[in-house]
Parts: structure tokens; sequence; C-alpha cells
């Protein structure tokens, strides 16, 4: 891969922009808008950042971990950075786009990189129907809330729910329940990428229930639907040994 140009980002951590000061100093760079190529210094949290700051421009992003998770990020080094550029392999990611009808009449949209998720507001359980592909497959669940993972976002919120890794290539959403009490047994499902999820949101009023998507919130949801976004292709770089892939796949099998 052949880039021109690139500039260097970086969170708020003391650590990553000490870093990004380093780099600076020592390589040739631009203006985020004018770049070729991004490199992001932070953590994972960031990198989604990065990645929805770009999305629309379709500029690839290189991250390296400055933070504390860095599942997204390739090992940080100063050494070598336009020949990792040149060198590194490219990951294509499908975002969802959240729609969301809130109890006013309004309506919202959002792209989600990792998932969709919906979180009861209130003391009270949320109580939701579910739809998919306009067939009601769960009249009432009642439940702190329900989400709806990428195969990218699967090792994210999805995991700590307990929901499904899925590998990167898989054509396959997650959908997990996040504290369901009715039915109490019910672990989620496995769904078509082309799937195209309604959450109906039962007595909205007093169960309050607000919908995110990544980082942008709506309250007050009454009905939000989820589907795969096919407009807008977010782009990752890896430097041919990180094999995100091979990563995803270990970590189904961490104790």
């Amino acid at each position: 891969m052949e880039f021109k140009t690139f500039a260097i980002v970086a969170s708020k951590a003391g650590e990553a922009q000490e870093a990004e000061a380093r780099l600076k100093d020592r390589y040739p760079h631009v203006a985020p808008e004018k770049a070729d190529v991004v490199v992001a210094l932070g953590g994972d949290g960031f990198m989604l950042q990065t990645l929805h700051s770009f999305m629309e421009r379709g500029t690839p992003i290189f991250g390296m971990n400055r933070g504390s998770v860095g599942f997204l990020m390739n090992t940080y080094s100063e050494d070598d950075l336009p020949e990792r550029l040149a060198d590194a392999e490219a990951i294509d990611l499908t975002p969802l786009k959240m729609t969301v009808e809130d109890i006013h009449g309004v309506h919202h949209q959002a792209l989600a990189i990792n998932e969709v998720a919906l979180l009861r507001d209130t003391r009270l359980a949320a109580k939701i129907r579910i739809h998919v592909d306009g067939v009601v497959r769960m009249e009432e669940m009642i439940c702190d809330g329900v989400l709806v993972a990428t195969p990218a976002g699967s090792t994210a919120y999805n995991n700590a729910v307990h929901g499904p890794i899925l590998p990167l290539d898989a054509e396959l959403l997650a959908m997990t329940p996040i504290s369901a009490f009715r039915p109490r047994h019910w672990r989620g499902a496995l769904l078509p990428r082309n799937a195209k999820v309604v959450f109906e949101v039962l007595d909205p009023l007093q169960r309050r229930v607000r919908a995110g998507a990544d980082f942008g919130e709506v309250r007050d949801a009454q009905t939000v639907s989820v589907e795969v976004n096919g407009t807008v292709v977010p782009r990752l770089l890896f430097d041919p040994e990180h094999n995100l892939e091979e990563r995803i796949i270990k970590e189904q099998f961490v104790p």
C-alpha cells in the first residue's frame, strides 16, 4: 500500500500525547484532513473515535497502542513508520445503522462500528419486543437491555455480557441480552448479516430506554431499528504479523 502523506493524532492520555510529540518531531506529517492515512495513538476507545471522525472521508486508520486495551491497535514503535504503513494490510469494517424514534415522534440516526445497545434508563426493567425481518421473534423480554454487535464489536461490550465472539469474516450479527429476567435462560441469537432488527420498547413512558450506537446516544427510545450500512466502509490498517483474525480466535479460548 502506498501513502504519500500521513497525519498523527492522539488521545488525551499523557502517554499518547508524549508519543505524538516524539513522532511529529521525527517524521514529516500533514493535517488530518489532508492525509492519505491517519496514525492514531491511544487505546481501542480512541480508535473508535478516530474511525468515526474519518468514516465519511474513507481515510484508513493505522493505530498504535498507547492506551489500556489495544485490541484494534498495532504494537507501538517509533521506528520505520513510513515502511510499516507501506506494508500494512487493510481490513474493511461494516458498520450498523441505528434509527430511533423517540416517545416524542422524533427520528434519530447514528452509525455503530461495534454495537447498537438498548439500556433501561430507570429503576424499572425494560420490556422489549423483538422483530427480525418483519417477524416478531420475541413478544416480550424483561431485561436491563439488549444489543446487536458486529463481528468487529463482538469482542467488546458483547463479550462482556457473555455474547459470542464472531470471526471477522463471519456474515453474521450477534444479538445478546443484557441481564435478562424473562426469558431467564435465553442467551441471544446469531443473525444473518443482512437481517433487519426492530426493537419495540413496551411501556416507554414508565420503563424508559436509551439507545446507543458506539458513542451516540438517544434517550426515551420507542422503536429502534438496526441494519447493516453498506455505504460507509471504515478501513483499519494492521502490521502483517498483527493478524486480527487470529487474535479474535485466540480470544475465544481465554480462560
